[in-house]
């Protein structure tokens, strides 16, 4: 008896409507090279698949940290310009506690006017000397002060005079001499002198604390005329300062030297 061969998958075909048929035979072996060759690709399909996967989801990661280094280094330039703009608020704050400090010997900084003399509620104003009109050139402080706002003109943020800071109930000063026009108060400007120098100038003298002159009094230049304070439109003590030629707005610092 003879050994038998390999063992096969027989198949038979029959053509439909047909009288010869064929027969295959495969080899089991070749079965399982088959299948095991279909195993490999799938498993190479599936690597591929996972591999397309991981680096799709590793270029969405890319693209996420791109954002967030642009996003770094945005938020260091703004890091880098408020720190500049520290800086430069810290030296203002600097100047402005100098100005309102004490010197080293605790007197206080002296002013560099003289002191004012004369009428405080226009009794015999007209009889001093220098009661005179003139134009508003002189400082309108008892003190330097710190300049805060300077003229601002245009509809956007106008502002038609000169704030500077000096601290409560410092004295106010006509910068000329002349006729206190109007004194009164108001919401924007609080307590308010305006005096007329002639030649169509006028100053106004406003966020004052006290006034110390009357309507239709005569002052000479740098007579004291009020104190500064904070009323009105304000958030800390100064002096809003305008001169109007012919009713409008004139930078004062062209007029007026802010001393040294």
């Amino acid at each position: 008896m003879s050994a038998k061969g390999p063992r096969k998958l027989t198949i038979m075909v029959v053509p439909d409507g047909g009288r010869d048929s064929r027969t295959l035979h495969i080899p089991y072996r070749w079965l399982r090279v088959v299948a095991a060759g279909g195993s490999v690709v799938a498993l190479a399909l599936m690597v591929m698949a996972g591999s397309w996967w991981y680096l799709a989801a590793r270029a969405s990661r890319v693209a996420e940290l791109e954002l967030e280094l642009e996003a770094t280094r945005g938020d260091r330039v703004r890091v880098q310009m408020l720190g500049r703009q520290l800086e430069e608020i810290e030296a203002k704050y600097g100047e402005i506690r100098a100005l309102f400090g004490r010197s080293v010997d605790g007197t206080s900084f002296d002013v560099w006017l003289p002191p004012a003399t004369g009428s405080r509620r226009g009794q015999g104003a007209e009889t001093l000397p220098g009661t005179g009109a003139s134009r508003p050139d002189m400082w309108p402080l008892a003190e330097r002060g710190f300049i805060t706002q300077a003229l601002m003109e245009g509809a956007d943020g106008e502002h038609p005079g000169l704030d500077i800071a000096v601290p409560s109930d410092s004295y106010i000063r006509a910068a000329g001499g002349g006729t206190v026009v109007d004194v009164g108060e108001d919401d924007v400007y609080g307590r308010f002198v305006v005096i007329d120098h002639g030649e169509g100038f006028t100053s106004l003298y406003a966020h004052a604390s006290a006034h110390l002159v009357v309507r239709g009094q005569k002052v000479r230049a740098r007579e004291v005329i009020a104190l500064t304070g904070s009323t009105g439109r304000s958030t800390a003590p100064h002096l809003h300062f305008e001169i109007l030629l012919d009713g409008d707005a004139v930078d004062p610092l062209t007029m007026v030297q802010q001393p040294a």
